[in-house]
């Protein structure tokens, strides 16, 4: 019945729209519609601390965030010292250690954790007691031990020797120093050296100096009045001293009077990571904040934009292309970036420029302005039904000196947007010809692709850290050095052929996530060019992949899925227990390229052809001779493999940590466990 009639209203509805509405008319749009944000309570602690209550009864649940409002820091040649002592906030304090505040913080199920501009925790509503005692704890009486500290510099140089071959994390890099200089707090990297030089008396230093109440705001979020949140934030935080906080300001960014191209060589890169960037004065919440982020909108701020509708649908260049403007209290920037093949390099850019250069001629149409505006109402009006979105809205208000009603009055001035607004925009904040294009890749694949788009074909070569870079890349090999050479020095590093010989398989178990859940790896290798992968995921199998030696099959979900005949050959090829002695057949074409650097070391340079034609690039270290990095390219892009941590099992060295990138796919696996001449049942090889 409640179906029948609810096609009822819709056909009485329709019969009075046709009657009514001439439908050859775009309609006008309606009012924009009132937003009822909710009463925000607040007050501010004897020692100026602000604090913001935002009530939500629906779940017995409360949540505490607290964020300091500082100037960014210039940390000079210890840059990383600021996120260090975030970090050791939660590494003890001068009543619980570590594992006691971890403990208790597991015992009451709650989520807590610290950085260096904000603590956040939330609980159930019956421990907020002791969630407020913990913060509290961690706030007013950190200790930092130098044990602790060391533990944390391993973990981020261990980060950063990761990010180093990482093309998106190189670019963003450059992109900060070329934009901000490195004399700028938002220019500088955070380096292996600069981890290095941090000592203990700066971590602390930072969190006596900067972590005081006077410059920090508290949103209360959840089942709690404002009345009840004034008893329990000033019974735990008091007694938290104030104190001044050193102010810092900055000269704005220098702009360049014409576009400069810089290209950061990638060795062996088949994908360049491309963008067009320029600085923007943009205050949070100005007259333009809207108007702009409008802007951006239509050009890459989302699937639909025109440059990912330009560089992924129309020309499948890429996986995604995207733009962002940033409001800043110091200095804000535009970014368009995209990856895309090497030999695309050129006519990405081309029409990337090319939707830059029409937002700014005004060319935009009325329905992809309203278009982009109803999907900005529509995102902020799902934020608001997060009570946490009210809390921040109320900080922003405060911390930016916004006007009380600039939220309320948000989908009104998203809603008066017009084309000139978008036009103005455009040309005000999205001009990279007073910035940079920046191109990461191979060198040797696109620089003269490049050149087309630098004046007088001038491209500053850089390095991943913003750094001058020389523009010949690859020393030759030393005299005496072919690529067998470099092949038999792998062979020997890794334990000899004689040591190899004498395996009939190899079992590896190794961990990774995906989205968030961890996996479970298992390999298992033959002599007799047998495979089997099992993917299982909190215990149960999610896939097999099979092979027994002369074909191959996918089986998921009960179902098995043979594989074609080019996939078994390809697999063939693959599957060798210890590919590096194929290379040495006459089946094989190997070529010693020269000597370049990767993650500041040494390595040879060796392509591989294989008997599909198939061609691979791998990085052999100097020094060691370890395989550190293996690229090969198909049809649907560029696979990398990254390896390092070699240890020795029994005479054979096997590489622990391996990084596997694939077009946009990363994924990290740690060994936990190998297994040599391992005893394999017949059936791991049936389907």
């Amino acid at each position: 019945m409640k179906k029948i009639y609810t096609h009822l209203v819709v056909l009485l509805f329709s019969g009075v729209v046709t009657a009514q509405v001439d439908r050859s008319k775009m309609p006008e749009p309606g009012p924009a519609p009132e937003i009822e944000l909710g009463e925000t309570q607040s007050f501010t602690l004897e020692n100026g601390l602000k604090v913001f209550v935002v009530e939500n009864h629906k779940l017995p649940k409360v949540s505490f965030s607290l964020q300091f409002d500082n100037d960014p820091i210039l940390e000079g040649d210890k840059a990383g010292a600021a996120q260090m002592a975030g970090d050791l906030l939660s590494k003890g304090t001068v009543t619980r250690t570590k594992d006691e505040l971890n403990f208790e913080v597991d015992f009451i199920g709650a989520r807590f954790s610290t950085s260096a501009g904000s603590i956040y925790g939330s609980a159930l509503k019956k421990h907020q007691e002791k969630l407020l005692d913990i913060m509290s704890d961690v706030v007013k009486n950190s200790v930092f031990k130098t044990e602790e500290l060391e533990k944390l510099r391993t973990q981020y140089i261990s980060g950063k020797q990761t990010e180093k071959d990482d093309p998106d994390v190189i670019a963003a890099n450059v992109q900060r120093v070329l934009l901000f200089g490195k004399d700028h707090p938002y220019g500088e990297i955070t380096t292996e050296e600069s981890l290095q030089k941090i000592q203990l008396a700066d971590v602390k230093n930072y969190y006596n100096t900067y972590m005081k109440p006077n410059v920090a705001y508290l949103a209360v979020v959840g089942d709690i009045d404002v009345k009840e949140a004034k008893i329990v934030i000033k019974k735990h935080f008091n007694d938290w001293v104030k104190a001044d906080v050193p102010k810092h300001t900055y000269a704005m960014p220098v702009v360049p009077k014409s576009m400069k191209v810089v290209l950061v060589h990638k060795p062996g890169a088949v994908q360049s990571v491309i963008s067009a960037v320029n600085i923007v004065n943009l205050k949070p919440g100005s007259e333009d904040a809207i108007k702009a982020s409008i802007a951006n909108g239509l050009l890459g701020g989302g699937f639909v934009s025109k440059l990912n509708l330009n560089l992924r649908e129309a020309h499948s260049y890429t996986y995604g292309a995207r733009s962002s403007i940033s409001s800043d209290k110091l200095v804000g920037d535009f970014v368009a970036s995209a990856s895309v093949r090497n030999e695309v390099t050129d006519s990405a850019l081309v029409e990337m420029l090319k939707e830059i250069s029409n937002m700014r001629a005004g060319k935009v149409t009325a329905d992809e302005l309203e278009s982009t505006k109803k999907y900005k109402a529509g995102t902020f009006a799902i934020g608001l039904e997060n009570a946490q979105t009210r809390a921040r809205y109320a900080v922003n208000i405060e911390k930016y000196g916004l006007d009380k009603e600039y939220y309320a009055n948000y989908l009104k001035n998203v809603s008066a947007v017009n084309l000139e607004d978008v036009k103005e925009m455009s040309q005000k904040y999205i001009n990279p010809s007073s910035g940079y294009i920046v191109v990461v890749g191979n060198k040797e694949a696109i620089l003269e692709k490049v050149k087309a788009f630098a004046p007088g074909g001038k491209v500053i070569l850089m390095d991943s850290n913003g750094d001058m870079a020389t523009e010949n890349t690859l020393k030759p090999a030393p005299a005496g050095m072919d690529a067998k050479a470099v092949i038999n020095k792998y062979i020997d590093a890794v334990g000899g052929a004689k040591n190899w010989s004498k395996l009939t398989g190899i079992k590896t178990e190794m961990t990774t996530t995906m989205q968030g859940m961890p996996l479970t790896i298992t390999t298992i290798s033959t002599a007799e060019n047998k495979s089997a992968m099992e993917i299982a995921m909190n215990g149960n199998v999610m896939q097999k992949i099979i092979f027994d030696g002369e074909k191959g099959a996918m089986i998921q979900g009960g179902k098995s899925t043979p594989f074609e005949e080019d996939k078994n050959k390809v697999t063939a090829e693959e599957t060798s227990m210890f590919p590096e002695a194929n290379y040495l057949n006459e089946n094989y074409k190997v070529e010693l390229k020269g000597v370049d650097i990767q993650n500041d070391e040494d390595v040879y340079v060796v392509t591989i052809t294989k008997p599909s034609d198939a061609v691979m690039t791998n990085y052999y270290s100097v020094t060691s001779g370890f395989l550190i990095l293996s690229q090969e390219a198909n049809e649907e892009g560029m696979s990398e493999s990254l390896y390092s941590d070699y240890r020795e099992v029994n005479k054979i060295k096997v590489p622990h940590l391996i990084l596997r990138n694939f077009g946009p796919q990363k994924m990290e696996l740690k060994v936990e466990k190998i297994e040599l001449n391992p005893e394999v049942e017949l059936e791991t090889f049936m389907f």
